[in-house]
């Protein structure tokens, strides 16, 4: 009687190594679909929301507490846009909202719609209808280069000399920015301070913000000035406390 043939042992295991590779390879491109299709809806977002916002009419006439034309069909979609930025060179060119705390706009879209890209927003603490002295903005760094990925381009000499100023509105007033300070640093230096007991405190923390800067520039700032600062994240120095931050002095326009 001849005995059963049975199969190789080493047959069994390529097959199983191949069907759990399968396997992993298609979780990982369901992952990666999931991932392109969010990029791919933040982007129609972002530009239904542009589109709104340049119907602004420039040459408008309106009174000093009057909202301009260009935030109208915003504030129908969402009350909580305070402002707008713009930097040559780059991707941003956003709509900033403010919540009442630093984290509902990690992950939503000016369209309260949950989002990876998150949203351009204003710290709690900050107010538009008041010169704080020190706006804080923050935006997550996306891989398709939305959002604040493109603040790393000012850590280049040359494009940090092109592009030096960058405009920032809120619903009632535009300023012109001009950058003094671009460096990498981590959470437990308190750049993101917004109230300040004295101008000698507030002077200080700008002379560490200058001195922190991985470049120069001609831009001097003193505890006169107002300032706005952009912070993403940043791994260079941490993978969870990291920060890229941007500051750039306000001058009314």
């Amino acid at each position: 009687m001849k005995k059963k043939k049975q199969r190789p042992k080493n047959k069994f295991i390529s097959r199983f190594i191949t069907i759990a590779s399968l396997s992993v390879f298609i979780y990982a491109a369901y992952g990666l679909s999931d991932v392109l299709i969010d990029y791919y809806k933040n982007r129609q977002a972002l530009s239904e929301v542009q589109d709104m916002y340049y119907d602004l009419d420039s040459n408008e006439t309106r009174a000093p507490d009057e909202i301009r034309s260009g935030f109208d069909e915003l504030l129908k979609h969402n009350e909580e846009v305070v402002g707008w930025i713009t930097m040559d060179g780059t991707q941003i060119d956003y709509p900033i909202l403010q919540a009442e705390n630093n984290t509902d706009y990690l992950t939503k879209d000016y369209n309260d719609r949950e989002t990876r890209a998150g949203s351009i927003f204003l710290d709690y603490r900050n107010e538009i209808t008041a010169e704080n002295k020190n706006t804080v903005v923050y935006g997550h760094r996306m891989k398709d280069g939305s959002m604040f990925q493109h603040l790393t381009k000012f850590l280049d000499k040359d494009f940090l000399k092109d592009h030096q100023t960058f405009e920032y509105d809120t619903l009632y007033d535009s300023y012109e920015a001009e950058i003094f300070s671009v460096y990498n640093t981590l959470t437990d230096f308190n750049y993101i301070q917004t109230d300040f007991s004295d101008d000698e405190k507030y002077g200080e923390l700008l002379t560490k913000m200058k001195d922190k800067s991985k470049l120069e520039t001609n831009v001097e700032v003193n505890a006169n000035d107002i300032i706005i600062t952009l912070s993403t994240c940043d791994y260079e120095l941490d993978e969870n406390e990291g920060r890229l931050v941007v500051h750039a002095k306000l001058t009314k326009i």
